[in-house]
């Protein structure tokens, strides 16, 4: 039952959280499924999660900000939630995190689009496989609309 360490030992289930949170940061329902399999008749894992989180080492908070600093170069308003909420945050955490997001929504979805096409659509098909690319990365109908008009009204320019 070794970790696949140089060592060989077995870690303990506070080892093992340890482990994963110092790899990156994990959420309380991360954590328990990716423990479960490994809880002895001894262990307590409820109350193991609960001493980490009142020590400061699990933060859904942290969970939340770190997604958004990894993820918001890349994705729009929409998968961003459904990351946060695949990682089992506060539906309210969830609410205010993408709320934060709307402000730079536009400006994220232009900086998308332009490392990935740079051009406007010149024919309908171009212009619909471009609001596909944009809409898969969970920009917003609305602001994906907005790109690809690019009125110099909308401050793109």
């Amino acid at each position: 039952m070794s970790l696949g360490g140089r060592t060989g030992q077995v870690l303990s289930l506070k080892g093992r959280a340890l482990k994963a949170l110092s790899q990156r940061e994990h959420s309380r329902a991360e954590l328990l499924k990716k423990l479960k399999p490994h809880v002895g008749p001894e262990d307590d894992l409820p109350a193991l999660l609960d001493q980490l989180t009142e020590q400061g080492w699990i933060s859904e908070a942290r969970v939340a900000q770190s997604v958004v600093h990894r993820r918001a170069g890349r994705l729009g308003a929409g998968r961003l939630k459904q990351e946060l909420q695949a990682k089992g945050l506060a539906p309210e955490l969830v609410s205010s995190t993408v709320a934060e997001l709307a402000q730079t929504e536009l400006a994220r979805a232009v900086a998308v689009w332009q490392k990935k096409f740079g051009i406007p659509a010149s024919d309908p098909k171009t212009r619909a496989t471009q609001a596909r690319f944009l809409l898969g990365r969970g920009f917003a109908p609305g602001v994906v609309s907005r790109v690809l008009r690019a009125d110099p009204d909308d401050g793109l320019d």
